[in-house]
């Protein structure tokens, strides 16, 4: 059964991945190391998307700290990297949907704002490397999400127009970095969609679980 989408494209956290706790606690330990209070994940979770500069940027902002970032981030990327693995799953469906997907020949790949050293250990670790013939990271390209270069990036590496692909997130950050580079969007309830209206998007659908993929 042939796909309508030559390739999609998949955001990570989020997405594929819920490692909102983990980023949570290797954000919280960057604060105590700077003693400032932890902060509950719910808020982390408003955070997420942006890059991890800009996640500690907000963070420390919200602890009203005006200490300089170039000093905090090598040891939250300590942290990040201690905690990467801590406790990560996949949700519910995404291991059904690359399977089918990959059985009808549509090739995958992953375009994240998270460092691109992360991106693989992470993927191995719950097993589904295999799955992604490319992985963009945020720190892959000049540019990332929202900006849409690098989803124009990816579908130039497998000579795809961007209109002809999918792009699937959860966040108003992939949702901006689609319409920028003129890609349809699939999205995700169960993620960080970080104030994106979920009920009032142009999107090829809205979906409970990955799965519904296979429907479009």
């Amino acid at each position: 059964m042939s796909y309508p989408y030559p390739l999609v494209i998949f955001d990570l956290d989020g997405t594929l991945v819920d490692s909102a706790a983990d980023i949570a606690e290797a954000l919280n330990r960057t604060l105590e190391d700077w003693q400032l209070p932890r902060v509950p994940e719910a808020t982390v979770l408003t955070w997420i998307g942006d890059g991890v500069r800009r996640l500690v940027e907000q963070a420390f902002t919200a602890a009203h700290s005006d200490i300089d970032l170039a000093k905090v981030m090598p040891g939250f990327m300590r942290h990040y990297e201690a905690c990467l693995l801590r406790s990560p799953r996949l949700f519910d469906g995404v291991v059904p949907a690359l399977q089918a997907l990959q059985a009808r020949n549509v090739p995958l790949a992953i375009c994240t704002n998270k460092p691109v050293a992360m991106v693989g250990p992470l993927l191995a670790h719950l097993g589904v490397q295999d799955y992604f013939a490319k992985v963009l990271g945020g720190d892959s390209l000049p540019e990332r999400k929202p900006n849409g270069e690098p989803l124009r990036h990816i579908a130039a590496a497998f000579d795809v127009a961007p209109e002809a692909a999918l792009m699937v997130g959860d966040s108003i950050t992939d949702y901006r970095a689609a319409v920028d580079a003129r890609m349809p969007v699939a999205l995700v309830r169960y993620g960080y969609p970080r104030g994106l209206d979920l009920e009032n998007v142009e999107a090829v659908a809205v979906m409970d679980n990955l799965q519904e993929l296979l429907d479009l």
